[in-house]
């Protein structure tokens, strides 16, 4: 039997992660990716078992890299203004610097696929995030809140402006680019609605 060629697998998952935010989950096959990768299917099935558990295994390992990337610094002994600003800061870094990758966590979000893609990191940051989430209700920072709810407000409009951002247009198609104060005034406003 073969051995895994490093460099071969981080090929197969960069080009993977293009072709499906460009083609779509249903555009995407194993024929395709060998092609786009000058390598043979075989090649491929040396890697992984069958489309599912390569697309199962990519997300995996990329929900991995954000998670690390999103909790970097992060303790959740923080006082809520200090965790929050953290978190904004790591979130607003990973999709600016991680384009491809996002754009396929939003694709999976919106597929079969989301339990799957959840699950394989989504218990070690829901533990580290729901701790400091008590930490701050135990201290009356703020209100204890449905995670729904608490998510809308301190994350969505985040995930709004880097959107508009990547997109370089806002609503009605108005130019848009991301300023630190535009960062800073919108995880203000934030902070405002759920500190007590």
């Amino acid at each position: 039997m073969r051995t895994r060629d490093h460099n071969k697998v981080e090929l197969v998952k960069k080009t993977a992660i293009e072709m499906m935010v460009k083609d779509g989950l249903e555009g995407f096959s194993m024929n395709k990716l060998a092609r786009a990768c000058n390598i043979s299917v075989a090649t491929l099935y040396i890697y992984y078992k069958d489309r599912d558990d390569l697309i199962i295994n990519i997300a995996a390992e990329e929900g991995q890299k954000m998670s690390a990337a999103i909790t970097r610094g992060f303790n959740p002994e923080m006082s809520f203004e200090e965790g929050l600003k953290n978190q904004w800061r790591n979130r607003y870094e990973y999709m600016k610097n991680n384009v491809l990758a996002n754009a396929f966590f939003e694709l999976l979000r919106n597929s079969s696929y989301q339990e799957r893609f959840l699950e394989s990191f989504l218990n070690d940051m829901k533990t580290i995030l729901g701790s400091f989430m008590t930490n701050a209700i135990n201290r009356g920072e703020i209100d204890d809140l449905p995670l729904e709810a608490y998510w809308s407000v301190a994350f969505a409009p985040l995930y709004a402006l880097v959107r508009f951002d990547h997109e370089g247009q806002s609503l009605g198609g108005k130019p848009f680019k991301m300023t630190d104060e535009i960062f800073w005034k919108t995880f203000e406003l934030v902070l405002k609605a759920l500190k007590k």
